[in-house]
């Protein structure tokens, strides 16, 4: 057997005990009988993916890994859904089990095709849950193709929103102070008034566009849910045939297929929420709030532009320049670890890469600050 094997096994057997220790935890914290209970029933089914692994460790005459404390990207789970609930973190948590998914997909053995069918339930699992259909049953069947859920969570996620925000606020401000403090010779009143400018105008052009996109998004959705109501109550059958070749798409019998369509239509709203969810893709439940958006892009930018300002208000004289891009360099890399988590690329990777390109604005503004402060002058 060659030595990869055992290295990959024991990878594997690592991934599967970070997966139970994260479901444990979220089982206990879990408030809802319901949605604790898919929590053990997905950590059960981790448990004995782990010991597939662990036998194949026997198997292979290697000692066993003695067992170790999750990974940091699951302690920072664990502690986000202790603060703020299971459901602040169900993007991060479908994030990992879509990369857990891929690992398992680029080996190739009897054992990791049934692994990775179970991690797109447990997927299911987290888009019942967070429809309001908590399952403790593992087993659902899935389209073949069909859109992971978790690649859907990750682009509309309320965490990607606020990390991006508070980002977004932290490199257009350092870039403006760095800006004024080139143009100015570091006077600190000059760059606390441009920074402060900066957050306002900023935050309130942030607000605006997320109000105009997500009001604009919101009466969109809402004309389409609009029609493929009028649809239903003129044209039921027709509806209820295009419902019958969406479960035909998803693998069903035409019997099976005519089966659950029936038993849809029996409840029009019960249809009517499934027929948007299918077959236009929308979820009525998350439409979004404009104003939610709004003020929550209001804060995240407001948050992030503030920190390359905050010296200016509390460090006295020419010490605030330093201090400020101390602050701001250490809060750039803290953003872009904060990205990792969404990303699944190393923390360390991810830091540096934000704290790289955030300098970068930040000299290049200064640099122009410099010259056309020296022109001036001149």
């Amino acid at each position: 057997m060659p030595g990869i094997d055992l290295k990959q096994s024991a990878e594997n057997l690592k991934l599967e005990r970070d997966a139970i220790a994260l479901y444990d935890a979220l089982s206990r914290i879990e408030r809802d009988p319901l949605r604790a209970q898919s929590f053990r029933t997905i950590a059960n089914n981790e448990r004995r993916h782990a010991e597939i692994w662990a036998e194949k460790l026997r198997n292979l005459g290697a000692p066993m890994p003695p067992p170790t404390g999750p990974r940091l990207r699951v302690q920072i789970i664990v502690l986000v859904a202790r603060i703020f609930g299971t459901h602040a973190v169900r993007d991060l948590v479908q994030a990992l089990e879509g990369d857990e998914e891929d690992i398992y997909t680029a080996q190739s053995s009897p054992e990791v095709e049934a692994i990775a069918a179970d991690e797109r339930e447990h997927a299911e699992i987290w888009r019942r849950m967070s429809d309001g259909r908590a399952t403790a049953a593992v087993g659902i069947q899935r389209a073949a193709g069909a859109p992971e859920t978790w690649h859907r969570a990750g682009r509309s996620g309320t965490l990607r929103a606020v990390i991006f925000g508070v980002s977004d606020g932290l490199v257009s401000n350092l870039a403006l102070v760095m800006g004024v403090a080139g143009a100015s010779s570091g006077k600190a009143s000059f760059v606390l008034l441009a920074g402060i400018a900066g957050i306002l105008a900023g935050a309130f052009s942030m607000a605006a566009g997320e109000y105009i996109s997500m009001q604009s998004q919101r009466e969109l959705f809402e004309r389409q849910i609009a029609l493929e109501r009028s649809e239903m109550e003129a044209m039921p059958q027709e509806e209820k045939a295009e419902l019958v070749a969406v479960y035909r798409a998803k693998g069903f019998s035409e019997s099976e297929a005519r089966a659950f369509a029936d038993r849809m239509f029996q409840d029009p709203e019960h249809a009517l929420d499934t027929l948007v969810r299918e077959e236009l893709g929308l979820d009525p439940d998350e439409l979004g709030s404009p104003w939610g958006a709004a003020g929550g892009s209001f804060v995240a930018f407001g948050i992030g532009a503030a920190i390359p300002v905050l010296p200016y208000v509390i460090v006295p004289g020419g010490a605030a320049f330093p201090v400020a891009i101390g602050l701001s360099l250490a809060a750039l890399f803290a953003v872009g670890a904060g990205v990792s988590l969404l990303t699944g690329r190393g923390a360390l990777f991810s830091g540096g890469r934000q704290v790289l390109i955030g300098a970068a604005a930040a000299v290049v503004t200064y640099l122009v600050g410099l010259a056309i402060g020296v022109s001036i002058a001149g």
